[in-house]
């Protein structure tokens, strides 16, 4: 999708995960993604970020990802369907229960979010947990993945991802942080980048080539160098760009979304 203007868009975190920006970044999005104690992240750490995000108003998701702290989460590990859909419920769950409310929405993290974007078979049993406990929870997938397509059939409401603080190849995937170029740190450049995909639908790659990415969130990472500063740029160019930050609306299956997932919650 391309030369689509938004009127409003998500700007999501990743947070939780022990870096020392959390609180100044919370009032400056509009949504967080708490890791659940895989990659990283205790009851305490959950208990402090949820209470911080509430305070702010800001919507708070689960992070579940890869229990691999040594490589923060971000190797793709081997994984079954069976495996990958009890890794997410059981990191889903524990935030839930620390919070005493179900989160708002789930985006995973690391090797295990771009393993279930791609493989429809780890994609399908995640969607169905996740449809079978918390029916009414946005999944946040990585714009025009598999795993988006998978998770809307399934009747779950989906937000579609795109980063600003990572360099994109042509054929829509991120450039390997091992590669020069893959994480931006220049804030202007990834205020730049949150307006072209706001406004546009599209991203220019690492190679200077455009690709269609319209997202409904627009994600950086906390553990940045200086994400503080980065994420003000950022709210700043999208104003002025005409650009209201706002959560994505619920979506699809509305019906779900009204019973009580606190029911289900493992």
């Amino acid at each position: 999708m391309s030369d689509i203007r938004r009127t409003s868009i998500d700007l999501s975190c990743d947070l939780g995960e022990g870096g020392p920006h959390d609180a100044a970044i919370m009032p400056l999005v509009t949504s967080v993604n708490i890791a659940c104690g895989g990659h990283a992240g205790d009851d305490a750490t959950m208990a402090a970020a949820v209470a911080v995000a509430r305070r702010h108003g800001v919507a708070i998701g689960a992070h579940p990802g890869h229990a691999d702290r040594h490589h923060f989460g971000r190797r793709e590990l081997p994984i079954t369907p069976a495996a990958a859909a009890a890794l997410v419920v059981g990191q889903v769950g524990r935030l839930a229960g620390v919070a005493g409310a179900p989160p708002r929405h789930l985006k995973l993290h690391g090797g295990l979010y771009h393993q279930v974007a791609r493989d429809a078979t780890l994609a399908v049993a995640v969607c169905d947990a996740l449809g079978g406990y918390w029916p009414g929870m946005i999944l946040v997938a990585p714009a025009g993945s598999r795993l988006v397509g998978v998770a809307r059939d399934r009747g779950l409401a989906v937000a579609e991802e795109a980063f600003i603080d990572r360099a994109y190849r042509f054929d829509g995937s991120l450039v390997p942080r091992t590669d020069v170029g893959a994480v931006i740190d220049d804030p202007a450049v990834a205020a730049a980048r949150a307006v072209e995909i706001a406004t546009t639908g599209r991203i220019v790659t690492i190679d200077g080539r455009p690709i269609p990415l319209s997202a409904d969130t627009l994600c950086l990472h906390g553990d940045a160098g200086d994400p503080v500063t980065l994420t003000k740029a950022v709210r700043a160019a999208l104003g002025r760009a005409g650009i209201r930050l706002a959560c994505p609306p619920h979506g699809a299956n509305p019906s779900a979304a009204a019973s009580d997932p606190m029911a289900m919650t493992p």
